[in-house]
């Protein structure tokens, strides 16, 4: 039987290929881009113009969650938001994802076409209530904190996926509507980091869908004697190349042309393990 990931007016079979989500931060202060598309104007042509590179999902952030940010309130967030989701309505096929850890914001965002919900906090019990308000939105539901060094790492986040599986079909999401994300950068170590790219088979639970993050993170300069970070697209190829070759579901990228090209040999090269 084949397994789904919904969101919103997209449904994604699993299984049958690597789905690149582009993203787009409308922030003066993330890590990598912060500024460059802060202008609403700006952003919009970004957006299309990462549809147009084969983008299927745009993830839309108005808060900057890079180490060390300061959390700004979330009627400042959603300001930042809200014009980018008015001004592309009508104007996308790829599924819209908005990364908030407000319900608030999250609950807008529905309301104004969004089809995903992108927590980086894992989905506290008010999230879930905003998600379960609608009816067919995406989860993508993140690992954040640290892990304790005597634990394994990969064991670790998959028991934290099972428990929010369970967790989400106590507020009537279901499964397909879930897309877990390990959190690389966001409280781990560098070989914690390391160990969560080179195995996601261990941490997937099954018909689950899974996205890996890594863009030019820390991980990706940290062996490459840290280069800025817009020089940092060859390394989260690689990386990401990697958990495709582990079962990565989805890539959350920075470069998505590069990213979609890097896929699809992916893709096809993996699919000669299955004959």
């Amino acid at each position: 039987m084949k397994a789904f990931f919904q969101a919103g007016k997209r449904r994604f079979v699993l299984g049958e290929g690597t789905r690149i989500m582009g993203i787009l931060n409308v922030t003066p202060d993330s890590f990598s881009d912060g500024g460059k598309f802060f202008d609403p104007e700006k952003a919009v042509t970004h957006v299309l113009e990462m549809e147009a590179q084969g983008a299927v999902l745009i993830d839309i952030g108005g808060q900057s969650t890079r180490p060390g940010y300061t959390a700004i309130p979330w009627e400042e967030e959603w300001s930042r938001i809200e014009p980018v989701l008015a001004a592309i309505q009508g104007k996308l096929s790829a599924a819209v994802s908005v990364d908030t850890f407000y319900p608030e914001v999250a609950r807008r965002a529905l309301a104004a076409g969004a089809d995903i919900i992108n927590d980086v906090t894992g989905f506290s019990p008010e999230m879930w209530e905003a998600a379960a308000e609608s009816n067919r939105c995406g989860c993508i539901v993140m690992h954040n904190g640290e892990i304790p060094p005597e634990e394994d790492t990969a064991e670790a986040v998959r028991v934290f996926f099972e428990r929010k599986v369970q967790e989400a079909a106590r507020y009537g999401i279901s499964a397909e509507r879930l897309c877990m994300d390990p959190g690389i950068g966001f409280g781990k170590t560098y070989e914690q980091n390391l160990q969560l790219l080179a195995q996601v088979n261990r941490q997937k639970v099954p018909g689950i869908a899974y996205l890996m993050a890594a863009s030019r993170k820390r991980v990706i300069g940290q062996p490459c004697d840290n280069p800025p970070f817009e020089e940092r697209m060859a390394g989260t190829l690689a990386a990401h190349t990697l958990a495709v070759a582990g079962g990565a579901d989805f890539l959350r990228v920075h470069d998505v042309k590069e990213a979609v090209q890097a896929a699809k040999v992916a893709d096809a090269v993996l699919s000669f393990q299955k004959m």
